[in-house]
C-alpha cells in the first residue's frame, strides 16, 4: 500500500495537536482515514463509498452507537 504523507485533521477536532481526531489523506487512487490516537490503522476507501456514507450520515439515515 502506497502510505499517504498528507494527513489533515478534521476542523471538527479542535485546535492543537491532540490524540482526539479524525484525520485524512488521498492518494492518487484512493482516500485514507485514521483516528490520531491511533495512526498505524488506516481505512482506505475512494470518493464515491465515502460520499456516500458521509450524505448518509448527515440525513439521519446512519447515526454513530451511543455509549
Amino acid at each position: 500500500m502506497n502510505t499517504p504523507h498528507n494527513w489533515r485533521k478534521s476542523s471538527f477536532s479542535g485546535p492543537g495537536d491532540g490524540d482526539s481526531c479524525v484525520e485524512l489523506a488521498s492518494t492518487a487512487t484512493a482516500l485514507h482515514l485514521r483516528e490520531s490516537d491511533d495512526p498505524t490503522t488506516v481505512l482506505t476507501t475512494t470518493p464515491a463509498p465515502l460520499g456516500h456514507l458521509l450524505e448518509a450520515i448527515r440525513t439521519g439515515a446512519v447515526t454513530a452507537p451511543r455509549t
